[in-house]
């Protein structure tokens, strides 16, 4: 499957974004709420990336990644644990590879952009973490 800028720039963005956030508890990739939600917002971007008829509803998506990075912080994380997190580059690719396989088991296929629009379309009508944040 064909790994895409906007996937990576999401993951990217949604990590740094929790910069500020996360101490002796399990390791910020094993926080579930935090991972889930990156995993979530990162898939957003990349449906409508591929997807010309869907958009990402941005500020939504900002208040995301600021709702995740406060639950960090509610977790007594440091701002050195979030930023070792930020720059984990395992980790990163880490979570590209499950948000990746996430969408090719949902339908989508690369260079098919119906696919993108169906698996998007289908995420809004559940309104699921990924629906919530494209229109």
């Amino acid at each position: 499957m064909k790994k895409t800028p906007a996937l990576a720039l999401a993951i990217c963005v949604a990590v740094a974004g929790l910069s500020g956030a996360v101490s002796a508890k399990p390791a910020l990739k094993d926080v579930e709420h935090v991972r889930e939600g990156i995993i979530a917002t990162g898939m957003a971007l990349e449906i409508s990336e591929k997807c010309g008829s869907i958009s990402p509803r941005r500020i939504r998506g900002i208040n995301y990644l600021f709702s995740l990075r406060s639950h960090a912080f509610d977790l007594g994380f440091s701002r050195a644990e979030v930023d070792a997190y930020v720059n984990d580059k395992t980790e990163e690719n880490r979570l590209k590879e499950i948000a990746y396989g996430r969408l090719h088991d949902l339908g989508t296929v690369s260079g098919n952009e119906a696919s993108y629009c169906a698996v998007g379309r289908a995420e809004i009508a559940k309104d699921s973490a990924i629906g919530r944040l494209l229109r």
